[in-house]
């Protein structure tokens, strides 16, 4: 399975495996599992799934990786934020269509252009029996902006001047200009509370294997055992009736391996897993008992661009190299044909709140790269690139980075550069999302980019000049003027005006590859039910809602 990562304040996935290229194509690559060849799978997506019919004693749960920390300042991956969810919560909830509500915070107001004022709910308890309160939210928010905790999320709080108790259940953030992505940010983990004595007591020990956390959500954390699972149950003293946990008992189990993990779901042994591997999808649908589920997501795989020092920092070539890749086939090979090719870096299931015409402009009026190695190779020789080296990085995750680095490599070579692909271990792979010195030498890597808030300038705000998931130093100063006028812009419909022009730009330009986006597919065992297979698990209590069929 393919891993995401998100320390450091990044946000990705890494894919692949590296194999020779000599007479390297697609065809090739996609053949040996047989996905190319065969029929797409047939899917549809899925609001809501069936509410059980009451509790169960026990439910196990697969993920991919072992969760990096339940720290929720450091909770910037699939594997951290799918068992935090249920454990902490946020101010604010996120749901499954992707809309805001309100969470411990019961309300919050915008009084002034650059202050948030959040109202905390009256009796809700952490795990340990006390009480929640204003300190305890103001002191969970200000880890975000002491450089010595090091958050992945303190580019929520970049413009936070303040955060200070103004009542007694009441909290106020000040920010230095008008901020319309702080108080989005807050249905995520950037939004978590926790107490401030647990804070306190457990210091640098906080969130690790041997401490865990202490929360309000619906389960409370029981045990961690490195390497093999962790174990929630349920919490009998939870604030909201209409979230308590139906099981009495969660636990995770870590499998790595993809196989292993697909073979655990058809025979049962666990009950479900989010992250899917797609190539895995027919075999589950063949086996019975249980069944694949597609959601709402919200990312879009790319190849980042991560150094614009060689060849790739000639925008003809990004151009020509993109419009060479087969994308198409990438998504028959490796993701059961499951998917669609995308031009831009966002999905139509972030601009809900979009004027509708911003919409049109966003994802219509825009260059389309069609396959066309041809044109694809005077591209090229335009730019005097033709023999130029481009190094491909990768990692032995999935079959979905063996199909892309290899499409990639066939691709380049196609049309005159000269790629070479490179192999590194899962960890190291992790390490260019968060090390600008593992990414010397690398000019290219792949992930896939979800969205974490309601709002496509999300994933354009990363892409400004200096920021840190920039991986390649791209700039252009329209673009970065509109991103930082549109963060500035309160009003939704006008915000998304200027998004629409930034993503525009991002298209033209290029600075990350756009491969395709896929909808979140998860399992779902015969044993359990009552989920929505929506990427919003990632900070929502969704095993709450899981009982018995």
């Amino acid at each position: 399975m393919f891993t995401l990562s998100k320390r450091g304040r990044t946000r990705g996935v890494a894919l692949m495996s590296g194999l020779a290229i000599a007479g390297l194509t697609l065809t090739a690559c996609s053949g040996g599992g047989g996905a190319a060849s065969a029929d797409p799978v047939d899917w549809t997506l899925t609001e809501q799934t069936a509410a059980p019919s009451g509790e169960i004693d026990q439910i196990t749960w697969a993920s991919y990786a072992e969760p990096f920390s339940l720290d929720y300042a450091y909770a910037f991956d699939y594997a951290d934020n799918q068992v935090l969810a249920n454990v902490c919560e946020s101010l604010l909830r996120l749901n499954a269509d992707f809309t805001l509500s309100p969470g411990l915070a019961e309300s919050f107001t915008n009084p002034t252009p650059t202050t948030w004022v959040y109202q905390l709910r009256d009796g809700v308890a952490f795990h340990d029996g006390t009480e929640l309160t204003a300190a305890d939210a103001v002191a969970s928010m200000r880890r975000h902006l002491d450089p010595a905790v090091g958050s992945s999320w303190a580019s929520v709080y970049q413009n936070v001047a303040s955060i200070e108790q103004t009542g007694e259940r009441e909290v106020t953030v000040t920010t230095t200009i008008p901020d319309s992505q702080f108080n989005l940010g807050m249905g995520g983990a950037a939004g978590v509370i926790e107490s401030a004595a647990t804070l306190a007591e457990a210091g640098a020990d906080y969130g690790n294997s041997s401490t865990g956390v202490n929360c309000t959500g619906p389960f409370s954390f029981d045990a961690w055992q490195s390497g093999e699972g962790i174990s929630l149950s349920r919490f009998a003293d939870y604030w909201d009736p209409e979230l308590a946990a139906q099981a009495a008992q969660l636990d995770f189990v870590f499998m790595g391996d993809a196989t292993a993990r697909a073979n655990a779901l058809k025979s049962g042994e666990v009950d479900g897993s989010w992250l899917l591997p797609l190539d895995a999808v027919r075999a589950l649908d063949e086996a019975g008992g249980g069944e694949v589920l597609y959601g709402l997501n919200t990312s879009v795989s790319n190849l980042i661009v991560s150094n614009l020092e060689g060849p790739l920092g000639d925008p003809r070539v990004r151009e020509a190299l993109l419009m060479a890749i087969d994308r198409q086939g990438i998504i028959d090979a490796a993701t059961s044909g499951i998917g669609r090719i995308s031009d831009v870096h966002t999905t139509e299931a972030v601009w809900g709140d979009a004027d509708a015409a911003a919409r049109e402009t966003a994802f219509t009026e825009i260059q389309h790269y069609d396959h066309d190695v041809a044109a694809a190779k005077k591209l090229i020789e335009e730019a005097g690139a033709t023999g130029e080296p481009i190094t491909i990085a990768t990692a032995p995750i999935s079959q979905e980075f063996a199909v892309i680095s290899q499409a990639t490599a066939a691709a380049a070579k196609a049309i005159g550069l000269e790629p070479k692909i490179e192999t590194m271990t899962p960890n190291a792979y992790t390490t260019l999302f968060s090390d600008p010195s593992a990414r010397e030498n690398v000019d290219l890597f792949y992930t896939m980019w979800y969205l974490s808030s309601p709002d496509p300038i999300e994933m354009y705000s990363v892409l400004r000049t200096g920021e840190f998931s920039n991986y390649g130093g791209w700039s252009n100063p329209e673009f970065d003027a509109l991103v930082t006028d549109a963060v500035s812009t309160m009003d939704p419909k006008e915000r998304s005006e200027l998004t629409a022009r930034a993503q525009q730009i991002a298209n033209a330009e290029l600075p990350w590859l756009p491969l395709y986006e896929v909808p979140n597919a998860m399992y779902l065992g015969e044993r359990v039910t009552g989920l929505s297979p929506s990427i919003n698990f990632m900070y929502y209590p969704w095993a709450a809602t899981l009982g018995a069929r």
